[in-house]
């Protein structure tokens, strides 16, 4: 075993033994959602910070983005403005739904839905999208980390990197299973230090060593050239698809159940206020990533796992202690995300459906939700071993696609209620389907082709949904109420979005 694996050996068993510690944090007893899905709601700027950049910078930064740079060129790029754009959003919407949350005492997005619409149906809609959207993120989180165990090759590389990947699996249930959010929490400032000190690093050491930033955009240029629609600029083609791509992923970001878990895991608004100027430092970092991904193209790589390409880049530049520390990074950036995500989708699903159906067990919510975070991660694990789509940063805009379909119910519903609820869940279901049956026509690629007349735009297929989501509820609503169907009763208050 070289020095670089005994290094990433030992900074995964060292973080997993601070998962399970991490239960003491506080000295608080687990046994409440509150406590062990949101920390206690006591988190401070620093804490959430590294919470809520362990929740958003992942295996997507380290592998996706950069293989996507690799396979395609500039497109790529589009995750830089849309983490940019993203926090002007969270600014505005989450600090409101904090305030809400905190004084109605909600844990997931579902919950809000459901008092502000009076309607349960809409509400586990919610809840299920939530869940769904999820596990194609958890699963590029897993991908991630296949990739690392498949470069380090012997026992690690068995099946790909897939029995690894198991065992990683295992370990992060139990910490998770035990800690709650507290332990994703705390790995956080570990998995940040780390992740700074190797793009600092790669930025630095790899260009020089391929003949400096001129050579490696020469080439890169070259080797571009002969892909469909490559190239280290955007081609005029490429315009809508790119600025699709980040605006709606923009607008799907912080509305995920994990990143809604690590906002209601902060103590006030203004710890979400200054996180929200503070988090776009990660976007810088997530610039000089995908980088690498013309690195890659420039150093003469040929692989058809495109998520090997920045594994690949640490064995051949760096030694092997340092490419192990870089390589435990990668395995401690998936491995935070996933904890945070699979505790997201269990809240939904414990809060909004285990409860509902169970009337008079809130007290079981926390065990159902610690059972469930098992459950997301076996099933993103099956989604891997089954699903190959050709950039593993499909499996983040798939979620995306799902997840935008709630976008009107909550976000639109925090600032007014004109939409009818049942219009809403009519809206919705017209959107899932349509994002559906548009993947599955593309191969799960997330660009689809429109045409009006003779004008046509290929974009991302989630604002497409979006699109007839809203129309379908825009054009329901007046006749709905037009003939007087229930619309529900608004259990919030005035009060509560003050």
């Amino acid at each position: 075993m070289s020095s670089g694996t005994v290094i990433l050996v030992v900074l995964v068993l060292g973080v997993t033994v601070m998962g399970f510690l991490a239960s003491r944090w506080g000295g608080t007893r687990l046994d409440s959602l509150d406590e062990w899905a949101l920390g206690g709601r006591r988190f401070g700027t620093l804490v959430s910070w590294f919470l809520l950049g362990g929740d958003l910078y992942t295996a997507y930064t380290f592998i996706a983005v950069p293989a996507l740079v690799y396979g395609l060129g500039a497109i790529g790029f589009f995750a830089v403005p849309y983490a940019t754009i993203a926090y002007p959003i969270a600014f505005v919407v989450l600090s409101r739904f904090w305030g809400i949350a905190k004084r109605r005492g909600y844990v997931t997005a579902a919950d809000f839905v459901r008092d502000r619409f009076g309607d349960r149906t809409l509400e586990i809609a919610v809840a299920l999208t939530g869940v769904v959207a999820a596990m194609p993120y958890i699963a590029l989180q897993l991908t991630g980390m296949e990739a690392v165990f498949a470069s380090l090759g012997g026992a690690f590389a068995a099946d790909s990197g897939f029995v690894s990947l198991a065992v990683a699996f295992v370990l992060l249930a139990a910490y998770t299973y035990t800690s709650g959010l507290r332990a994703p929490a705390l790995i956080a400032f570990v998995k940040d230090t780390l992740i700074y000190v190797t793009v600092i690093a790669a930025i630095i050491v790899i260009p020089a060593k391929l003949g400096g930033w001129a050579h490696v955009f020469a080439s890169s240029q070259r080797a571009l050239a002969a892909k469909p629609g490559g190239g280290i600029l955007l081609k005029p083609g490429q315009f809508f698809a790119y600025a699709t791509w980040a605006f709606g992923s923009s607008l799907s970001l912080f509305i995920y159940p994990h990143s809604i878990t690590s906002v209601l895991a902060a103590k006030s608004r203004g710890v979400i206020r200054r996180n929200a100027a503070l988090l776009p430092v990660y976007s810088l970092l997530l610039g000089f990533l995908a980088l690498l991904g013309f690195c890659a193209l420039a150093a003469g790589y040929t692989t058809a796992n495109n998520s090997a390409v920045v594994p690949m880049l640490l064995h051949q530049f760096f030694p092997p202690w340092f490419a192990g520390v870089a390589q435990a990074a990668i395995v401690i950036g998936a491995l935070v995300p996933a904890a945070i995500m699979a505790i997201g989708s269990a809240n939904l699903f414990a809060s909004n459906i285990f409860n509902q159906f169970s009337p008079g067990r809130a007290s079981g919510e926390a065990g159902a939700a610690k059972l469930l975070t098992i459950g997301f991660c076996v099933l993103a694990l099956l989604i891997v071993l089954f699903i190959k789509p050709a950039f593993a940063i499909y499996f983040q805009l798939l979620g995306g696609a799902y997840m935008l379909q709630i976008f009107p119910a909550f976000v639109f519903g925090m600032w007014s209620r004109w939409f009818h609820p049942k219009a809403l869940l009519a809206g919705w279901a017209a959107g899932m389907i349509a994002a559906t049956v548009m993947a599955l026509a593309t191969g799960f690629k997330p660009n689809i082709t429109v045409g009006f007349g003779s004008l046509s735009f290929t974009g991302f297929l989630a604002l497409y949904a979006l699109a007839l989501n809203i129309l379908v509820a825009a054009v329901l609503t007046p006749l709905l109420r037009g003939i007087r169907i229930d619309a529900g009763i608004d259990a919030t208050s005035p009060g509560d979005y003050a």
